[in-house]
């Protein structure tokens, strides 16, 4: 990774040197913009040099959601700045273009953009936000419960194995995918090339998440190697998850380390192998409660809490795609908000093995020889119940 930062160094380096300095470029007062509907905004617009021969083109796309009082600047030799109002007509996300154009061969001397956010109401702005931090604090803390009871109980008899298992290997994909983009500024910037009116999908929250549950994660493992665990371990089914899961990230890191793939791509395959598993790692665990006609040594704590995230969570994509009009963020592209459903659909079915199907049934014994040690779910006892 330090040859690829020095190399991305000497390439800049190079097109510095060869770059005309002497072009005039454009400074704007502002990169985002958040209005709502029927408001004003004033945006300042500086030459980096005096007389400059041609004129600044303004374009919007999605021009039926803002206005700008100005499409064309001719620029006056002896002024250095000008002013634009925008103007929001509809909720929904713009970007205004901006382009310095010499008037004697047409030439783009410089180009800038804004980003431009209108909203229904600034306070639906707001909940959301406050919503968001919210469901961040009832995931962070959701590990927590299950800890706790394996720390009470001395025991992880009734944590699936399974479960566990995946889930670390699916926040350390997510920790890596976070950090990269939010640290490593050549993956960044390979990100904003891609998507040039874009955002940083990553924020410092979705790093610290990633990596306190992968942290947590590991505590609980920890607690698995300590306390008891009966006859337990990982099903040879999940070790073909993880034979599966493997295979996918070497690959697509050795053909990022050839060259052969965007380090950016090998980050977003190992986002999808998260996704992946967010799809089946509860199943291991609800096949468990079924067979043991049990949720003992399972936290409902956690269950509750990561139900609350769920829900908050998906509260705030509805909120936002009101809010800006953006319903396309869930109807069209509904991987994120069906994840979030499918989890809180598994977080019901969890309450309700909990608190119906299995309730008021006690803890059970282990039966010496009762499984085949050989087998892919050894770990698996039928319960004595009191």
């Amino acid at each position: 990774m330090a040859y690829a930062y020095l190399c991305v160094i000497f390439i800049f380096g190079i097109i510095q040197c060869g770059s005309t300095s002497d072009d005039p470029s454009l400074q704007i007062s502002e990169e985002d913009l958040r209005i709502e509907i029927g408001g004003e905004w004033d945006l300042d617009i500086y030459i980096s040099q005096e007389n400059v021969s041609g004129y600044i083109n303004i374009s919007i796309n999605n021009g039926d959601l803002i206005e700008t009082n100005k499409q064309v600047i001719h620029i006056d030799p002896f002024v250095q700045s000008w002013n634009v109002t925008v103007s929001a007509v509809d909720a929904g996300h713009a970007v205004i273009n901006f382009s310095l154009v010499n008037s004697l061969d047409n030439r783009t001397l410089d180009a800038k953009f804004v980003r431009v956010t209108v909203e229904h109401d600034d306070a639906i702005f707001h909940a959301s936000a406050v919503i968001g931090w919210i469901y961040f604090v009832a995931w962070s803390i959701s590990f927590y419960p299950q800890i706790y009871e394996n720390w009470k109980r001395k025991s992880v008899v009734g944590l699936n194995f399974d479960f566990l298992s995946l889930n670390i290997v699916g926040f350390v994909l997510y920790s890596l995918f976070n950090c990269g983009l939010y640290w490593i500024t050549e993956i960044e910037e390979e990100y904003m090339r891609r998507y040039p009116t874009g955002l940083n999908p990553v924020q410092v929250n979705d790093v610290v998440f990633s990596l306190h549950a992968s942290v947590a994660t590991v505590i609980t493992i920890i607690q698995c190697f300590v306390y008891e665990r009966g006859s337990q371990r990982v099903s040879w089914t999940a070790r073909g998850f993880h034979v599966l899961f493997a295979a996918v990230v070497a690959v697509s890191l050795i053909l990022a380390w050839a060259e052969v793939i965007k380090w950016l791509d090998f980050l977003t395959y190992c986002s999808y192998v998260k996704l992946a598993i967010t799809l089946i790692k509860y199943i291991p665990q609800a096949y468990m409660n079924y067979k043991r006609k049990s949720t003992v040594g399972w936290s409902i704590g956690n269950i509750f809490l990561d139900f609350t995230g769920g829900i908050l969570s998906m509260l705030q994509m509805i909120l936002n795609a009101h809010n800006y009009n953006d319903w396309e963020s869930i109807f069209g592209d509904p991987t994120k908000f069906g994840l979030g459903l499918f989890s809180v659909v598994f977080d019901i079915f969890f309450i309700i093995q909990h608190y119906i199907l299995y309730r008021g049934l006690g803890s059970y014994i282990e039966i010496s020889g009762e499984n085949n040690p050989g087998s892919s779910d050894a770990f698996l006892s039928e319960p004595i119940f009191a």
